[in-house]
């Protein structure tokens, strides 16, 4: 149970990092609700998950979720640049997130 709170965990924190961005500095109160909302359930989330996983292995797939799934929603969302270097090396977080796993 423990991974599948890590993982909406690591969905949340992409949650939150793309919210920032639509908080347009914290001015737009919903998005800035949301945002913080999103915030408090990805930690509680990883709180949770943390009663059994190891914390290195734990927080590097937490935020390497929110890494790969912000810069994709970036590229998607907000017009951000999708040069394959850029997606080789997300790629290559994508596979450390998969190889931890795999050791946990």
């Amino acid at each position: 149970m423990a991974w599948v709170y890590l993982f909406f965990a690591g969905l949340l924190e992409i949650g939150w990092a793309i919210g920032l961005k639509y908080t347009e500095g914290f001015t737009r109160l919903t998005p800035t609700i949301l945002t913080v909302a999103s915030m408090i359930a990805s930690l509680a989330l990883l709180g949770l998950a943390l009663k059994t996983l190891p914390v290195g292995t734990a927080y590097a797939v937490w935020t390497g979720i929110g890494t790969v799934g912000t810069a994709l929603l970036g590229i998607y969302l907000l017009g951000e640049p999708a040069a394959t270097i850029r997606l080789v090396c997300i790629g290559l977080i994508v596979g450390g997130i998969v190889g931890l796993k795999l050791v946990a």
